[in-house]
């Protein structure tokens, strides 16, 4: 865990509801990197022709269960990315609006992607430090803030929002 760097410390925050074009996966995504890359290759590759991707795009992994508690074959995930509302989805492709709300959201700089799994034992620690409680009706997300091919040294920089009542 040397290389990762809580940038921001976990706060409350309020999220906005956001319209997403998605591709879905149920298994086990755990520590698989492949998964994410085929899944946001099918998405990239789908909006691309589109010109659907801008400045304010935002490109983020929806999450729905508790690894500690669903068997990994039933995990289930969303590769998303921002869309406008009136953007006509195709095939894999999905539309859906990702629930806002109350969240909590730490931001943080992986070396790479063996540290996502320590990250986010890191704001669920503060969750349960702070006594607050998960909202599992909501997903939790990853907001990636870059592509860490374009990073100097690769690393990952994103938010990390987990759901709270």
């Amino acid at each position: 865990m040397i290389g990762l760097e809580i940038l921001n410390e976990p706060g409350i925050k309020e999220i906005k509801e956001r319209n997403v074009a998605c591709v879905s996966f149920v298994g086990n995504y755990l520590g698989n990197t492949k998964v994410f890359d085929d899944l946001f290759t099918k998405l990239l590759g789908w909006a691309g022709p589109q010109q659907l991707m801008g400045p304010d795009t935002i490109l983020m992994s929806a999450y729905y269960d508790d690894p500690s508690v669903t068997p990994p074959e039933e995990l289930k995930l969303d590769v998303c990315m921002t869309i406008e509302d009136d953007a006509k989805v195709e095939g894999e492709i999905r539309k859906k609006k990702l629930p806002g709300g109350k969240y909590v959201v730490m931001r943080a700089e992986l070396t790479g992607a063996e540290e996502y799994g320590p990250a986010w034992e890191k704001i669920f620690e503060w969750i349960m430090q702070n006594n607050l409680e998960i909202d599992m009706s909501r997903a939790s997300y990853e907001i990636y803030l870059n592509s860490p091919g374009e990073h100097p040294e690769n690393h990952h920089i994103l938010d990390i929002c987990m759901p709270i009542k």
